[in-house]
C-alpha cells in the first residue's frame, strides 16, 4: 500500500514593476480569467488571491499591483504599499520581469525582493517576443549575480509557455499544510469586486492613453432574479470632460464598454447578465484618502 503524497498548501506572491504580465501569468495558471488585464501600466490596483487546487496541492497565489515611483497620490501610495505588504507572510516569491528590458522600477523591485528569506522565482516573461536570443544569457547570468538564491524560468505567460515547469518549482517549494480553502474556491474576492473590476478593465482597454487613472468603478446593485443576474455599475471620473469620453459619441462607447464587460460577466458568473452604467463626476477622488477607503481601497 503506497503512502498518499502529504499535502501542501501556501501564499505564492506575483510581483513586478507594471506591465510585465503578472494578472496575464494568473490568468493562465488558474485557466480562467479572474485578474483583469490590459497594455496600460497599472490596470491591477488590488491584491487579489487567486486559488489552484490540483491533487495534494494547493497554490494559493496573490497578484499584486505593479510597483513604480510615482507615489505622489494617495492611490499610488496605496497600490505600493499593497505589493509591498505582500512580501510578507507567504512562501514563495514570483519577481516577473519582461525579457531583457530593464527600468528604474525592475531595479526598485529586485531591491525588495533580494531581502525575500524564503524561495525566490524570478520568471522571465515575453521571452517568445525576444528577437535577439544572444542577448538572453547575459541577462540571466546577470540576474543570477544580483539573486544568487533564486531560480530563473524563462516563460511566456500569454502563450502559455513553460508554465508547467514553473508550476513545478512552486508545488516543490509550498510546505507542508492542510489546504486553506475548499477545492472548488478559486479567489477570495467577491462577486461585486469581480463585477467591478471588468467593467474598469473594458474602460482602460478602450480608452488606453486618453483617460488617465483617475477612475474607478462601484457596484451599487447585484441581484440574481430568475435566470438573470441584475447589475447596476457607477464609473466614477474626476472630471467633467472624462465623462464624455467615457459616454462618448451618442453613447456609442459606453454601450461597446457594457456589451464587452456583460459577455465576460456570463462567462464568470455562468448566468444571464442584464448590465446597467451610469458615469458620475466626483472631483479629487483618487487623491483623498477619505474617499480612496469608502471606495474599497483598504488602509492607506
Amino acid at each position: 500500500m503506497t503512502d498518499s503524497p502529504a499535502t501542501r498548501c501556501g501564499y505564492v506572491a506575483i510581483v513586478g514593476r507594471p506591465n510585465v504580465g503578472k494578472s496575464t501569468l494568473l490568468n493562465h495558471i488558474l485557466g480562467q480569467k479572474l485578474a483583469i488585464t490590459s497594455r496600460k501600466p497599472q490596470t491591477t490596483r488590488h491584491n487579489m488571491l487567486g486559488i489552484k487546487t490540483e491533487g495534494a496541492v494547493q497554490a494559493v497565489y496573490v497578484d499584486t499591483p505593479g510597483m513604480h515611483k510615482n507615489s505622489d497620490k494617495a492611490l499610488n501610495r496605496y497600490m505600493n504599499k499593497t505589493a509591498s505588504a505582500a512580501l510578507k507572510d507567504v512562501d514563495v516569491v514570483i519577481f516577473v520581469v519582461d525579457r531583457t528590458k530593464w527600468t528604474e522600477e525592475d531595479q526598485m523591485v529586485l531591491e525588495r525582493v533580494q531581502y525575500v528569506t524564503g524561495p525566490l522565482i524570478v520568471a522571465l516573461n515575453k521571452t517568445d517576443r525576444i528577437e535577439d536570443k544572444s542577448a538572453l544569457m547575459p541577462h540571466l547570468s546577470w540576474l543570477q549575480e544580483q539573486l544568487p538564491n533564486a531560480q530563473i524560468i524563462p516563460i511566456s505567460a500569454q502563450q502559455g509557455h513553460n508554465l508547467e515547469a514553473l508550476e513545478k518549482v512552486i508545488a516543490d517549494q509550498l510546505p507542508e499544510n492542510e489546504h486553506f480553502f475548499p477545492e472548488d474556491q478559486i479567489t477570495d474576492r467577491s462577486s461585486r469586486f469581480l463585477a467591478a473590476e471588468l467593467v474598469r478593465e473594458k474602460i482602460m482597454r478602450q480608452l488606453g492613453a486618453e483617460l488617465p487613472y483617475q477612475i474607478t468603478v462601484e457596484i451599487e446593485q447585484f441581484k440574481q432574479q430568475g435566470k438573470t443576474l441584475h447589475i447596476h455599475a457607477l464609473i466614477l471620473v474626476e472630471r467633467d470632460g472624462q465623462k464624455k469620453i467615457i459616454i462618448g459619441d451618442k453613447g456609442e462607447r459606453i454601450k461597446r464598454i457594457g456589451s464587452d464587460a456583460r459577455r465576460d460577466m456570463e462567462v464568470l458568473f455562468d448566468s444571464k447578465v442584464m448590465l446597467n452604467l451610469w458615469v458620475k463626476v466626483k472631483g479629487g477622488w483618487s487623491d483623498d484618502e477619505r474617499a480612496l477607503r469608502s471606495l474599497g481601497y483598504g488602509d492607506l
